[in-house]
């Protein structure tokens, strides 16, 4: 009797988790598309779907991944390390540019699998927590994913470090409490890169920032963000959806290994002017 008791609450702990774990149905095909992994600059490495992007940095001392897509995006990043040649259990490090599900949906998972130490921005630690149920605006609909405990919170500027590469962390709040970018340098056989890996600071929300009573230092947070990343130097850059750097236009299935292509610094100051533009927008509506 007492084993059935067990089962049964194991059973509905079970089916409470499994009931809080919701995706939207109706995402964009290309979230869960595949495409080519390919050698974007050095020692980093595209392994996302068509436009959720995943970044593999290999490091002597085993490899670090940024953003894990969706929940169903878990075998695409796994058979895009494969791909490449590089083991996925080799994974040491994960990192995340923002807390939603569409970066966030495999998280646990490659977490569990693989024994990395998850390091993310301290004002998304509760969302990872929570599964995105304490999210401002997605968390109002259900939206969530499997929650997952960080092993290290970090502030603006604080390092990652393996091996031969570190990367620094900018907190750059407002789609998330907790976004974030990250910067670092690399280097090929004739060449050396500032790499900036971009969260893209686009907004999310209809209403008026005054009503986001879950997230009252939203405006505030945009604002500082524009102008710190207006400020940022570079060499190259790319961002957590693939869109938004126009990856597939500059890049076909294929094609030889090319940094410069993603050296179009004024296309990312006049993206990030066109995204300030809409808050500036907003704010005064």
């Amino acid at each position: 009797m007492k084993k059935i008791v067990l089962l049964t609450l194991l059973s509905f702990r079970l089916l409470a988790f499994a009931q809080i774990v919701k995706e939207p149905t109706d995402n964009p095909k290309e979230w869960s598309q595949p495409t080519e992994p390919f050698r974007i600059a050095g020692n980093l490495y595209y392994v996302g779907t068509y436009d959720l992007a995943s970044y593999l940095i290999v490091t002597n001392k085993g490899n670090i991944l940024i953003n894990t897509g969706l929940a169903n995006s878990l075998p695409i990043i796994k058979e895009n390390i494969k791909t490449l040649g590089f083991d996925y259990k080799s994974i040491k490090v994960l990192l995340l540019t923002q807390a939603h599900f569409d970066h966030m949906g495999a998280m646990a998972d490659i977490k569990r699998e693989t024994g990395a130490k998850l390091y993310v921005d301290a004002k998304d630690a509760v969302a990872l927590k929570t599964g995105g149920k304490s999210d401002y605006e997605l968390g109002k609909y259900g939206v969530t994913f499997k929650p997952v405990q960080p092993d290290v919170l970090l502030k603006n500027n604080d390092q990652v470090k393996l091996g031969n590469t570190t990367l620094t962390m900018l907190h750059h709040p407002g789609h998330t409490e907790g976004s974030c970018s990250f910067i670092f340098n690399t280097k090929d056989e004739t060449t050396a890169y500032k790499v900036l890996i971009a969260n893209m600071p686009s907004i999310i929300v209809d209403r008026s920032f005054s009503e986001i009573v879950a997230y009252p230092n939203i405006q505030k947070d945009y604002s500082e963000t524009f102008k710190a990343m207006k400020k940022l130097d570079f060499d190259l850059w790319v961002t957590s959806h693939a869109s938004q750097f126009d990856l597939h236009n500059k890049r076909k299935p294929g094609d030889a290994y090319h940094p410069q292509i993603f050296m179009d610094k004024n296309e990312f100051f006049k993206d990030l002017q066109d995204l300030e533009n809409t808050f500036l927008k907003k704010i005064k509506n």
